[in-house]
């Protein structure tokens, strides 16, 4: 089959690699009909997330069509249409348990290479490096998915591909921010990022019933498209002015109730910010740029919130999705 494979920092190549197999009784293989360019796919391509190797497949946004099923598969048959967690939980450990299922206990076979880089082993996740399992991703025309009666969802005939691809990730990331967040009535939500992640957090955060929310970005067309997007929602240019003034404008200096770092380990701060950030980042591999984070904490209201979920799968921890 044909995969886009990681091949070296800034490289990215379509190659013919071996199609899946199943390994495990409760594996499914999936026919991939859509699968998106998450955010935290340029962490890998720009070299900030160690244990990538040649050849690697990359992508975890994505569903498709099941084609074959493992003895154990009781959810599925071929022939389903499913959108698939991007974390893989086993659905049996005390994590999955409890609901922390992106911290899966079974679902990566390479914990020393997690607990060495991060301190703790997290689930696996497609296609997101080996420290994360080396399971190969979803840009490709197949991909195993292990675990699917966890972590695999049938997708309504009502819903059209384009509407269910973002549940696999971007949707429960800005809902776990949202929620995190504590918006709802009477609060102000202001959002750092209006990419897929951010966008989805600010429409979460209405849909939790926040009194107004904010979306603030350095790219004219994120918040074009976040304004079309998420009706209602308060754009502010970073560029164009300055964001802590216009915030405090918002609630008569309080600042707001929450603030969500949505842009995650690579924001583009305006200089100085910028050089202190690059300079850091390149003397310890893996480090964020933090400049949206900064001026989400100062930004944030006195005793409030700031949750960061990022716009990464590594820190994708919960998601609405996820079987009770």
């Amino acid at each position: 089959m044909k995969a886009l494979c990681w091949q070296g920092v800034g490289q990215l190549a379509v190659e013919t690699v071996p199609d899946p197999e199943l390994l495990n009784k409760q594996d499914v293989i999936v026919r991939v009909s859509a699968s998106s360019v998450c955010g935290s796919d340029l962490h890998l391509l720009n070299g900030f997330v160690p244990a990538m190797k040649q050849g690697d497949v990359i992508g975890h946004e994505f569903l498709g069509e099941v084609v074959e099923v493992g003895s154990e598969v009781q959810r599925h048959k071929p022939g389903d249409r499913v959108v698939v967690a991007s974390p893989m939980g086993c659905g049996a450990c005390v994590h999955c348990t409890e609901g922390r299922w992106s911290l899966c206990d079974n679902s990566n076979p390479l914990p020393e290479i997690a607990e060495a880089v991060y301190g703790h082993a997290g689930a696996g996740i497609f296609g997101y490096s080996h420290a994360f399992g080396g399971f190969p991703g979803s840009h490709a025309e197949y991909i195993r998915v292990p675990f699917a009666d966890h972590g695999a969802f049938a997708v309504p005939d009502g819903l059209s591909d384009e509407q269910a691809l973002f549940l696999s990730d971007a949707v429960p990331t800005g809902w776990m921010a949202a929620e995190q967040a504590d918006a709802g009535p009477g609060r102000t939500v202001a959002v750092w990022g209006a990419g897929g992640v951010g966008q989805m957090a600010a429409r979460a955060a209405q849909l939790l019933h926040a009194e107004e929310v904010v979306i603030i970005d350095r790219v004219a067309g994120r918040l074009e498209a976040a304004v079309r997007n998420v009706p209602g929602v308060v754009p502010i240019d970073a560029t164009a002015e300055d964001v802590h003034e216009r915030l405090a404008e918002l609630n008569a200096g309080r600042g707001p109730d929450a603030c969500i770092e949505a842009v995650g380990m690579e924001s583009d701060s305006g200089a100085p910010q910028r050089i202190y950030d690059r300079v850091k980042q390149r003397l310890v591999p893996g480090t964020d740029r933090a400049g949206a984070l900064r001026q989400a904490i100062r930004a944030c209201a006195r005793a409030e919130r700031c949750p960061w979920p990022a716009s990464s799968a590594a820190s994708s921890t919960s998601s609405p999705w996820a079987p009770s």
